[in-house]
């Protein structure tokens, strides 16, 4: 999607955060802290979307005021801030209606985006798939479609700058009959998209290989660990939302069957549903996955809160009853003392790993072979003859070995192999049926 301006050139925003009294996250939690923390992560979405934070602002509120949000002193405030700053855009750590929305440009002076129209802003730079732009510029012009009436100021500055890529000024500036006829087009041309990836995925499935599917919150090293567990080339970034497009790769486990491995997007705390869509294909991924393998920031202080996003996400998608394999990831960033403590007090169930050293990926694939409900391995002892090549390579190249003699013309062998491998094999008379 071609981008409206230099990518050298970095807008000043102003971020405004709201807080409401007794409204924390989590049971304990100051709610002044958690809205802190939300205004933190709003400064790593803008940096992500390529701005420069000049300033942030954070009100503690009983009650949202439903025409401004912040209230008219706060409006006064924020855009003396504006101009002190020198800041070109204010974004809103929350979803702003679009009565709102123009309310606080009027009352600010500058133009004002909400945490949504930042993350679609992030979607449309990190889309390189056709589908996956598509899918971008459709949640743009659903989000857009509302906020034209009476919006011709907001109009006339779109087309350049954060908060407006993807669909761009000249299709932003069509009537309302002309992006609906646009939004129906990229809603077949999806549709089409989404039948031959299920066509794809069908011919996956002719061959009984299990998939796991790695998910957690943005940043978690999601990417870093689908490269050290697959060897590909993902791409790999400390900004949010680097992976948008689906990736699969084949993995081959310590049993030597095969298995399928997806790195999907990150989770972000108050993700609206309407922007699932807009990631749709990659969350395909994890709806067809037999594992889900939770990944998570051990290092950073508000995993557990994280941990509760994800959650939920997965609970919007109908995926927690899934079966699980939780791994705890950047284990190099924590004091020795601090993860022998963690390491002790956790549910063994748990998995540790730095995907950036390789330290515990060798465990992690072992669990990965114990959990994967899919075509479980079996221990079988039996007797193939010699001169049946096929069925001795497909043994040793499908199954482990663990144990192999020759007796005259057969081969005694103790293998774990796969339950598909395993039924091929009996219908060989050496094999025991059972």
């Amino acid at each position: 999607m071609k981008e409206s301006r230099s990518t050298k050139s970095q807008e000043r925003v102003l971020l405004v955060g709201l807080g409401l009294k007794r409204a924390a996250r989590l049971p304990g939690q100051d709610s002044s802290a958690s809205a802190r923390e939300s205004l933190a992560e709003l400064a790593e979405l803008a940096r992500s979307a390529g701005a420069q934070v000049a300033g942030s602002v954070l009100q503690m509120r009983d009650a949202i005021d439903p025409a401004s949000v912040v209230g008219r002193g706060k409006l006064d405030e924020i855009r003396a801030e504006v101009q002190a700053h020198q800041a070109q855009v204010v974004i809103f750590d929350g979803n702003l209606t679009p009565g709102q929305q123009r309310n606080l440009e009027r009352g600010v002076d500058c133009p004002v985006i909400d945490r949504t129209q930042l993350i679609l802003d992030i979607f449309a730079r990190h889309a390189r798939s056709r589908e996956g732009q598509l899918q971008v510029e459709l949640a743009q012009l659903n989000y857009l479609l509302p906020r034209l009436a009476g919006s011709t100021d907001q109009l006339s500055r779109l087309g350049g700058g954060i908060g407006t890529r993807g669909p761009g000024e000249q299709k932003l500036e069509m009537d309302r009959r002309r992006i609906r006829s646009r939004v129906k087009r990229i809603g077949d041309s999806i549709e089409t998209l989404s039948r031959q990836r299920e066509l794809r995925r069908q011919a996956r499935q002719a061959v009984p290989l299990g998939t796991a599917a790695l998910v957690g919150y943005t940043n978690a090293g999601k990417s870093t660990l689908f490269n050290a567990l697959s060897q590909a080339n993902v791409l790999v970034s400390p900004k949010m939302f680097a992976t948008l497009d689906p990736t699969v790769r084949a993995l081959r486990l310590p049993s030597n069957r095969r298995v399928l491995l997806s790195d999907t997007v990150g989770f972000i705390r108050d993700l609206p549903k309407g922007l699932l869509a807009a990631f749709r294909a990659t969350l395909e991924e994890v709806q067809q996955a037999s594992l889900i393998v939770q990944v998570t920031d051990i290092s950073d202080p508000h995993h557990p809160e994280q941990e509760t996003e994800v959650d939920k996400v997965l609970r919007d998608l109908a995926m927690d009853d899934r079966p699980r394999l939780h791994v705890y990831n950047k284990i190099d960033r924590l004091e020795p003392d601090v993860l022998a403590a963690m390491t002790s007090s956790n549910s063994k169930a748990n998995v540790y790993v730095s995907a950036a050293t390789g330290a515990g990926l060798p465990e992690l694939l072992r669990r990965l072979d114990q959990a994967m409900p899919v075509d479980p391995v079996v221990r079988l002892s039996f007797s193939l003859p010699l001169a049946d090549g096929r069925a001795l390579a497909m043994v040793h190249g499908l199954g482990r070995v663990l144990r192999s003699k020759v007796r005259g013309a057969v081969m005694e062998i103790e293998a774990d192999l796969p339950e598909s491998v395993a039924r091929r094999l009996r219908e060989n008379p050496g094999v025991p049926k059972n």
